[in-house]
């Protein structure tokens, strides 16, 4: 675009003594806009007399608009043109009102190429996907970019992500009716600086979501306050807690705003594979009917009770615990917006607000198999083994809550990320990785591969190449490990040094942890942070965790060593190893701690 101003020859048909030209260049093949600016510019001092014959010039400026390149048709102006009568001496009034029309007519310029273009870009994209159709009966209707299966937390975010991002979106979800959970209740910090880098901040605006600042560690009868470091943040950056239905509802609605989200209600039940490549999926709609969808790329968001992931990878499941879920009513907590951890026997206890009023008590329970609910065996342990450790402030709300018998149950899963690339396919949220809730960082690390996704996918605008796509694809599984193996580790070591054990070692450790939190500073600030994932740094946490080894060792050994505390020390050394250790084996210890040494980082994206 550029600007021009110019005089106007006197022969052109401008009755004035002076005319000015302004125009307005946009690229072909857009018209040239041009503004007329025509004044009289009488002096005093001039005694030449009038001629009879001459046509009388007009004594104001005339400030003429017109959308022609020719100058040929102002002198139509005095019917057809907008004409502003300004004052003679104010030529800048006039210049100014030049520009101020110019303005108007750039930004109508501006959108008519804005909409050129997009027409433009959706006939290539239907151009270059046109061989993609989707399969309903024996009609069909335009193709894919991308199919969703499932509209949980990860699902419901990636189709408004992707969908925002321009590409056409078909997300099939079994149930879309409000989810009822226990879990995924808690977002941490980092979580929710990921949600407003995905621009969904605003579902939890109007859920009664409640801010969570940090935790509050109860052992025997003491208590520590530990408090996210948010002080380099905006104020409102902190840790949200909610109903997990409402939450993920709203970013439903969000995701179906967009024109190119479509969401359907049915059950995917297998995937679609031609020559080792998946083609799409094939569902049941809730009426019964056996359809097909096709697609260059299929993502599987069907959650931790996933019945495709057998199909894209090698699922080693492990289930420690599970969580006897309880909603208590009307009651305040110890430490205003934070999340409560109790060191009970013989697992944690976590208490946290969900909505202004009601607060989620998850009760863990080691093993596979709880107390029954039926016969009243649950509500029998929860007032006899649990309600005994709970702290007074809680412990009538807590029996209230039981007494109603709205009791639930989840099991909880872990399961490491296993890098499985598939061409057409890709795994995400817990049907690709979970980790022990304990830490409530499954939410965080599910938008952060959303993220990295998200990224990796921009310059692309041809997906139909399964093979470069699925060999460029492949840094996503090292690009999301700074978040997610930071918080996965931490759950996993955090679930077995909070549980109480027998072991004298084990014993010491769970002891060390709590006074090591307890001493505030970074001692607190460093463990706190890699749990709210603010900072991923994986080695950060493996110098905490020692760090914690290292000073139950020293409380061991003070005042005077003996021989039974270094050996305690030993033993407690050779545990915490054996607890952290393989956890990182799972992980992946190149893709942890040496990256950059991994090809598949450098990777450009393929050629369109």
């Amino acid at each position: 675009m550029s600007l021009e101003l110019t005089r106007v020859p006197r022969q052109l048909p401008l009755h004035h003594n002076h005319a000015l030209k302004v125009s307005l260049h946009k690229g072909k093949p857009s018209p040239k806009i041009s503004i007329y600016l025509a004044f009289s510019v009488s002096s005093s001092r001039s005694t030449k007399p009038q001629t009879p014959h001459r046509r009388r010039e007009p004594k104001e400026p005339i400030f003429v608009f017109s959308s022609s390149s020719s100058v040929h048709q102002c002198h139509n102006y005095y019917i057809k043109k907008m004409t502003v009568v300004i004052d003679k001496h104010n030529v800048l009034v006039g210049t100014f009102f030049a520009f101020l029309f110019l303005y108007i007519l750039r930004q109508n310029v501006w959108k008519r190429e804005k909409i050129r273009k997009r027409t433009t870009l959706r006939i290539q994209n239907d151009s270059a996907v046109s061989v993609l159709r989707h399969e309903n009966g024996g009609g069909f209707s335009s193709a894919d970019d991308v199919i969703v299966v499932g509209a949980g937390v990860a699902g419901a975010a990636l189709a408004y992500t992707l969908g925002k991002d321009g590409r056409r979106v078909h997300v099939i979800e079994r149930d879309l009716k409000e989810p009822d959970r226990i879990v995924g209740e808690l977002l941490q910090p980092g979580g929710y600086l990921k949600l407003i880098e995905l621009g969904l901040e605003d579902c939890v605006e109007e859920i009664d979501a409640q801010r969570v600042l940090g935790y509050a560690l109860f052992k025997d009868g003491k208590n520590t306050k530990l408090s996210y470091p948010l002080e380099k943040f905006h104020t409102d950056v902190s840790g949200r807690s909610f109903h997990n239905g409402r939450f993920i509802q709203s970013m439903r609605e969000k995701a179906a705003t967009l024109p190119n989200v479509r969401l359907e209600q049915g059950t995917v039940t297998s995937l679609l594979e031609e020559d080792g490549t998946v083609k799409g999926v094939q569902y049941k709609t809730k009426d019964g009917q056996e359809l097909k969808a096709y697609a260059p790329l299929t993502i599987v968001c069907d959650g931790c009770f996933s019945n495709l992931r057998r199909s894209l990878c090698n699922p080693k499941v492990d289930v420690p615990s599970c969580f006897v879920g309880l909603i208590l009513e009307n009651c305040q907590l110890p430490f205003e917006n934070h999340g409560h951890v109790i060191l009970a026997d013989p697992s944690p206890i976590l208490f946290y607000p969900i909505s202004s009023t009601e607060v989620r008590c998850l009760v863990d329970v080691p093993g596979q198999k709880v107390p029954s609910i039926a016969n009243g065996e649950m509500a029998n342990y929860l007032k006899n083994m649990v309600a005994p450790q709970i702290p007074s402030e809680l412990r009538n709300a807590f029996i209230s809550a039981i007494d109603k018998g709205n009791i639930r149950t989840m099991p909880n899963r872990s399961m490491p990320a296993e890098a499985h690339p598939t061409p057409g396919a890709l795994l995400m949220g817990d049907a690709f990785n979970m980790r022990h809730p304990l830490t409530g960082g499954g939410m965080t690390v599910a938008l952060s591969d959303i993220v990295v996704l998200r990224d990796l996918l921009k310059p692309l605008r041809d997906l139909n190449d399964a093979a470069s796509l699925t060999k460029y694809l492949e840094s996503f599984y090292t690009l999301r490990k700074p978040v997610a193996s930071t918080i996965n580790t931490l759950a996993g070591a955090l679930y077995k040094v909070f549980s109480a054990s027998s072991d004298d070692a084990r014993k010491e450790m769970r002891e060390a942890c709590f006074d090591y939190l307890s001493l505030g500073g970074n001692f607190s600030a460093g463990p706190v942070a890699l749990l709210s994932g603010l900072n991923p740094r994986p080695l950060s946490l493996v110098l905490h965790f020692f760090a914690v080894a290292v000073y139950g060792v020293g409380r061991l050994l003070l005042p005077f060593p003996s021989l039974k505390g270094m050996w305690t020390g030993v033993r407690l050394i050779s545990s915490a190893s054996g607890i952290i250790f393989p956890i990182i084996k799972a992980e992946g210890v190149r893709q942890m701690f040496f990256p950059a040494t991994i090809p598949a980082v450098y990777r450009a994206p393929p050629a369109d």
